[in-house]
């Protein structure tokens, strides 16, 4: 037990608390600037700026995630206990996995999250999908498919798991809170993480689709304090989007989807991945409970 809780003060940012409802409102805020600027852009060109292409649409949402991961760095900067200096990286989750916790708790995880979210799809009758450029329904416009793929499936994943996993839920949790005695710090910043996860994807998701994608977030928070690590939680959060775009928008076949989550895993791999190769895993040995 005491080399456990060694191991969670480890895990455990050592920024102020302050920074997460900082990054929260400088994030959305840098991030409406930066996607009326990449509308404008886009407006002098084919479309305009209250009817973006395709791809402007698309990079608009890459610059808009990019947006939130520099508002967290600018706040984590500003609240940081050492002054001059960003944190480690395995602060925010970088650090390797073990491979047979993070294997475990990915699959029991998504078990989870499907059989829970598909009870309440066919309990409430649910038929909603996210809410794409129209013009993806042109099967002709490769550009805006391809860099549709590479946002969905690889950049989301890590721009998202950094904000709300690496920063918003390891922040959260330095707010300590207790009932009955028993911390229950991390399943407080979990639900609230998903909560917030779930309501910045009121602009890209059917409304009633909403309460899942919260659910989604509160399970990949679960993930991160599991694994200890980011990566397992990248990585399931890119096969649930590869699945989502590959069967509801773009109707592929089983190989094409299985072979863009491979892609994509790929990509995170390779962005990604060399960020935490050199922090050593955390050993909780906690799989077998989730």
């Amino acid at each position: 037990m005491a080399a456990s809780g060694s191991e969670d003060r480890v895990d455990v940012p050592t920024w102020s608390w302050w920074a997460a409802p900082a990054a929260i409102v400088f994030g959305f805020i840098l991030g409406s600037v930066g996607t009326l600027i990449v509308d404008v852009i886009g407006g002098s060109g084919a479309g305009s700026v209250s009817h973006p292409t395709a791809v402007v649409s698309i990079v608009g949402d890459i610059v808009f995630d990019l947006c939130f991961v520099v508002a967290a760095l600018v706040m984590v900067y500003a609240a940081g206990g050492v002054a001059g200096r960003l944190p480690s990286p395995a602060e925010f989750g970088f650090r390797r996995a073990h491979l047979r916790t993070a294997v475990a708790t990915f699959v029991l995880a998504a078990i989870v999250y499907y059989v829970v979210t598909d009870l309440y799809a066919a309990i409430l009758n649910l038929h909603g999908k996210d809410k794409l450029p129209s013009e993806l329904t042109n099967t002709h416009n490769h550009a805006a498919i391809a860099l549709t793929a590479v946002f969905v499936c690889a950049v989301a994943p890590m721009c998202e798991e950094f904000f709300f996993r690496g920063f918003l839920f390891g922040t959260l949790r330095k707010l300590r809170m207790t009932v009955a005695g028993r911390d229950v710090s991390v399943w407080i910043a979990a639900i609230i993480t998903g909560i917030l996860f779930g309501l910045v994807h009121t602009g890209s998701a059917s409304s009633q689709y909403l309460i899942p994608l919260g659910f989604l977030g509160f399970m990949l928070c679960i993930v991160r304090w599991r694994t200890g690590s980011l990566y397992p939680g990248m990585a399931l959060h890119s096969a649930n989007n590869a699945l989502a775009l590959g069967i509801d928008d773009l109707h592929w076949t089983a190989p094409e989807i299985i072979g863009l989550m491979l892609g994509s895993w790929a990509v995170i791999a390779l962005v990604a991945g060399p960020i935490g190769a050199r922090f050593p895993a955390l050993d909780r040995g906690r799989a077998a409970a989730l």
